[in-house]
């Protein structure tokens, strides 16, 4: 039987290309924690947010539970405890370490972690080496699972690490280089869509999460969705014009959330007597007019929307224009930054893939005919598909090779450690009132 959650064309027979790949996110997970000290891993600043040290085992840990274990004879676990600390949801592989207590793991030691990482890695490269043919065929769909997992926490890893350096007196910066200027970014055309019966959802690819399948139908009416993300300097205009005191811009829960948060600004904005400021992974910045505002949760996308007379898209619109218009932005690997790039006056599209997760209007809910996969691994997606909201495009902490058109995103609504923005989109308008698309 086709297993859902791991269906791609087989484009992975050659097995150097495999353990290339495999080689290439492990040292890439690596990568980002050379700015980082132990005591900064250690730390958990809230229930999202994970310790880094527990991502490198967490990671680890998947690709000893659902490769080495069961597919490589003879394989000895690093360590037996390992599985309760470093299990994250899979109720059918066992119990697990309280998640809001993952900052209390001060042992294991980083460096053992390190060596249960070079462990695994080890077991995992003779497996490929060594699995026969017939193995072959059911191993290389769980080992690009694997990786792409590690792809997904090493977004993660930078988004926690954020929170926590942001949090020290002196917010540090685990990464070096100005991030430039970004004055402004001029007004934003629409693009006009034509909609009618589309398909979204997807079919052929290298690799896709079973949350992707299947394709299906939908109608959908012309619409007209922003060029670009909203920028810091629209958001600061709305700021300004009282939008978090206007409980007539906010949905209900919305409205309740600012209020008993005491939210006014995007999560790492500060007022200060200089004017605005913006902590970032490369430090406490004057905040750009033209970069993507980010970190805002789906409750100020709304609110911001409604008070330019717009909506959020939803995720069927952000499909089409990302299968229209693929516009590139900033991704993980795009060079050294971990910040969404500078915005550009005009009407064409940008930033579709990467710079800031866009919020869509759509509930996280199982595709038309969906299932999910047996066994633990039909745990990764389904089961989490109540009272979560569908972001899609990737952000600047989002591997070049991970996102893709029908990739979807979910978190709560009042989420914003993640590196989430805003499109916007309306009613198609006439003709005489398009931007050029």
């Amino acid at each position: 039987m086709s297993h859902p959650a791991l269906a791609y064309r087989p484009i992975f027979d050659d097995r150097e290309t495999c353990l290339d790949r495999f080689r290439n996110v492990r040292a890439g997970t690596m990568r980002l924690i050379d700015g980082l000290a132990a005591e900064d891993m250690q730390i958990q600043t809230m229930p999202d947010v994970s310790p880094t040290k527990w991502h490198l085992a967490h990671v680890t840990w998947f690709f000893e539970t659902f490769l080495a274990k069961p597919r490589l004879t003879g394989y000895q676990a690093f360590d037996p405890g390992f599985g309760y600390l470093f299990n994250s949801y899979y109720e059918q592989v066992g119990d697990k370490w309280h998640r809001p207590d993952r900052g209390l793991l001060s042992r294991p030691l980083l460096n053992r972690i390190l060596d249960y990482r070079s462990h695994v890695e080890a077991a995992i490269e003779h497996l490929i080496n060594s699995a026969s043919d017939e193995e072959w065929l059911q191993i290389a769909p769980l080992l690009e699972l694997g990786r792409q997992h590690e792809q997904q926490h090493q977004e993660l890893l930078l988004t926690d690490i954020k929170h926590v350096l942001s949090l020290a007196p002196e917010p540090y910066a685990p990464f070096k280089g100005p991030l430039g200027e970004a004055p402004g970014a001029g007004e934003s055309g629409y693009i006009a869509m034509s909609g009618g019966l589309v398909e979204i959802g997807a079919s052929q690819a290298d690799f896709v999460f079973d949350n992707e399948l299947p394709r299906h139908k939908r109608w959908q009416e012309d619409f007209e969705i922003a060029a670009r993300p909203v920028s810091n300097a629209e958001f600061l205009t709305f700021i300004e014009d009282g939008g978090y005191r206007d409980s007539r811009l906010w949905l209900s829960d919305g409205w309740a959330w600012v209020r008993e948060n005491k939210i006014s600004h995007p999560l790492y904005w500060r007022k200060t007597d200089a004017g605005w400021q913006e902590y970032t992974l490369h430090g406490l910045a004057p905040l750009q007019p033209g970069l993507p505002v980010c970190h805002v949760s789906a409750y100020e996308a709304a609110a911001f929307a409604e008070w330019q007379n717009a909506r959020l898209p939803t995720e069927t619109e952000l499909e089409l224009l990302a299968r229209r218009h693929p516009a590139e932005g900033v991704l993980l690997g795009c060079g050294d930054r971990y910040h969404p790039g500078a915005l550009t006056p005009g009407d064409g599209a940008q930033s579709v893939f990467g710079d800031v997760w866009e919020w869509s209007s759509s509930g996280y809910e199982p595709y038309p005919g969906y299932h999910p996969p047996d066994g633990a691994v039909g745990e990764y997606n389904g089961k989490f598909m109540s009272g979560q909201q569908v972001l899609r495009g990737g952000s600047c902490a989002t591997g070049r090779n991970h996102i893709r058109a029908t990739y979807r995103n979910f978190f709560p609504a009042h989420s914003r450690w993640q590196f989430s923005g805003i499109r916007l989109a309306r009613r198609t308008r006439p003709a005489s009132t398009l931007a050029s698309a």
